[in-house]
């Protein structure tokens, strides 16, 4: 219940529109939203292709010319895809990928000249720190597979995460400081992810970090060889995706909600959380199932 209020404070408004993709079939009415550009940021092709199956959704940031800019365009339809159909029990697990060599170079600039005015640019970070939010404030685990370069906004999406696999080949950097726009909002992700001297290393000097370094220091969960990134991404996917839906929604919950509070504040709200989960049909579920020696029967 605590993750569908905070996704409705996140502007959820029922069902969205995604593209059908190479997964299909899909989910029947799954691309329905309604008369035309219902649930759409704005007219036009979306920088975003969005599949589901088997309860995995897998988002791709599909602007690989224009390196995967986080622009308004594509951070609202990032939004909308992340969203969709957010509280269906169908959906288990979000993958959030990206084409090209360039996982996210980050904000677009061409958008932040003194062009389009302070009133655009307020609207541009709003809508990112309500993506970033609307990850951690998701009811499902959301995976990030990076294959390049994730930079500023784009180092920060890989930040936000609940899971991040990456590819050898993969570098992560907060540049903003060399073109004098300091990467502010990113390091709120960032400051969370890794250790803060790592992180402001980066965010003063500007200079990228491989994905090992980016392992070490806790902002990445594994790194694989390129061939084998889409297998490994895949095969945690497939893993959350058999567990009970409604287990691991509580569990992400309590965990981000627990972070923020003293220990023994913390160890009272994983306690009750605790006896929350005992009291549902697949906490016992489970236990019953282990007991007996077979496999649970999930709800969801």
């Amino acid at each position: 219940m605590a993750a569908a209020a905070c996704l409705r404070a996140l502007g959820a408004k029922g069902s969205g529109w995604l593209r059908r993709g190479p997964w299909a079939p899909l989910t029947t009415g799954f691309c329905s939203g309604g008369p035309a550009g219902i649930g759409r940021p704005e007219p036009g092709p979306r920088p975003t292709i969005a599949r589901q199956r088997d309860g995995i959704r897998s988002i791709v940031l599909s602007d690989p010319k224009g390196r995967n800019a986080l622009s308004l365009a594509m951070l609202k339809s990032l939004q909308s895809d992340i969203l969709h159909e957010a509280e269906s029990q169908d959906l288990k697990v979000i993958i959030i990928s990206a084409e090209g060599p360039v996982f996210s170079s980050g904000h677009d600039l061409k958008e932040l000249t003194d062009e389009q005015g302070p009133d655009y640019h307020a609207e541009i970070f709003r809508t990112c720190s309500e993506v970033m939010m609307l990850i951690q404030n998701h009811p499902v685990p959301i995976i990030a597979m990076v294959n390049g370069l994730a930079t500023a906004a784009g180092c920060q999406l890989v930040a936000s995460c609940d899971i991040a696999v990456a590819s050898d080949k993969s570098s992560f950097a907060m540049p903003g400081v060399n073109i004098g726009l300091f990467c502010s909002t990113p390091a709120v992700a960032l400051g969370r992810a890794v250790p803060r001297k790592v992180a402001l290393e980066m965010l003063f000097t500007g200079e990228p970090i491989s994905a090992q370094e980016a392992l070490l220091h806790g902002l990445l969960s594994r790194v694989v060889p390129e061939e084998r990134l889409e297998e490994e991404t895949m095969r945690i996917a497939r893993k959350v995706a058999s567990l009970s839906r409604p287990v691991l929604s509580l569990g992400k919950a309590t965990f981000y909600r627990q972070l923020a509070q003293d220990l023994r504040t913390a160890y009272h709200l994983t306690s009750q959380t605790m006896l929350d989960n005992l009291g549902m049909p697949d906490g016992q579920e489970g236990v019953k199932a282990f007991l007996q020696k077979r496999k649970p029967v999930w709800s969801h």
